[in-house]
């Protein structure tokens, strides 16, 4: 699936999923995958927080290549 960048992350082409990618007050950043229940694979919710923006960065790209 396609995905497009946004001003806070990624919106996935057909317009059901986000990830999105921010600094939290601590300095780490977090990282969420927000699925609409219209999405074919069905709703999704997840959150991580991590130490740096690198990782951050890296599991916003996994998250986006599952879907």
């Amino acid at each position: 699936m396609d995905w497009e960048p946004t001003e806070a992350g990624w919106r996935r082409a057909d317009g059901t999923a986000l990830v999105t990618l921010r600094e939290t007050a601590d300095g780490r950043w977090a990282v969420t995958l927000d699925r609409l229940e219209q999405a074919p694979e069905g709703p999704a919710y997840r959150r991580e927080t991590l130490d740096s923006r690198e990782a951050a960065e890296s599991l916003a790209a996994d998250w986006r290549e599952e879907g």
